[in-house]
């Protein structure tokens, strides 16, 4: 997207907004009909708010019951006040299990999703049987894990691969199935392990089913060969399990020359005033 003329910019602004959720009553995050969601349920408190509809773009679809930290989103509308003022007015019109905060007005070529480099998605495990609290965001697994062979399994998922064989069909067709998998860490704090992954992209259900697969090397089910043996075939079987959504949470979008962005809608209001 081209940038648009520092007048476009100061009167039809872009913003900018990091959201949190609890996603477990939510239908994932995407409007559907019908549904509640997490985007719907924001572009609603939005149409108040702007006395208009509107619409929001966001970084990523999370599915039914997984959580988000960092979720990223923007939408074009002409707020006259501060971005402040528009998180408090967000707070008053949205439920508890939602927050947008913080919210920074950013220049027309930013967009969500397309110019996002990098996602970071955080899948908590808690070995053995947890309580209530702590089972709502985690997956409760109930056998003793080898989190050293889960870590020497994730190795050979790391690089640039086609990870069909850890995706499931998303009901549309993708441009292609090869992701950049950065980081695949497994962190053990006592009964809690905690796996961090973070790609350029990730494919339908791709993360939890990384985490199905390592959970299967930990409980002795595969090994590290039997991992590189599914990841080279490219093609989803049975033999990888997805893990339970409510465990997962999106953590974090990186973007490019995000100060960089900002500074040049600042230098644009300098040169209205």
């Amino acid at each position: 997207m081209k940038i648009g003329t520092e007048r476009e910019v100061l009167e039809n602004p872009r913003w900018k907004c990091v959201c949190a959720y609890d996603g477990k009553e939510f239908s994932g995050w995407q409007s559907q009909p019908d549904a509640k969601t997490v985007q719907g349920t924001i572009e609603d408190a939005l149409a108040e708010i702007f006395r208009e509809p509107i619409r929001i773009h966001g970084t990523s679809r999370t599915d039914r019951g997984v959580h988000a930290r960092g979720m990223v989103f923007h939408f074009d509308a002409n707020w006259k006040a501060t971005p402040r003022k528009l998180e408090s007015a967000l707070r008053r019109q949205l439920p508890h299990s939602i927050q947008v905060a913080p919210i920074e007005r950013v220049t027309a070529d930013f967009h969500a999703r397309f110019s996002a480099t990098t996602k970071q998605y955080r899948y908590f495990i808690h070995e053995g049987f947890a309580d209530p609290f702590t089972a709502a965001y985690s997956w409760s697994y109930p056998r003793p894990l080898d989190t050293e062979a889960m870590k020497a399994a994730a190795k050979v998922l790391l690089g640039k691969h086609d990870f069909t064989s850890f995706a499931a069909y998303p009901g549309y067709e993708i441009e292609t199935p090869v992701r950049h998998l950065q980081r695949l860490d497994i962190v053990r704090d006592g009964p809690k392990i905690i796996i961090t992954t973070e790609a350029d992209g990730f494919l339908y259900k791709m993360v939890r089913s990384l985490v199905g697969a390592l959970v299967a090397v930990g409980s002795g089910k595969y090994d590290t060969d039997q991992i590189r043996a599914i990841l080279q075939e490219r093609k989803r079987t049975s033999l990888v399990v997805t893990a339970p959504p409510h465990g997962l949470f999106l953590e974090k979008v990186f973007y490019p020359e995000a100060g960089f962005q900002k500074r040049k809608l600042e230098t644009a209001d300098l040169v209205s005033r």
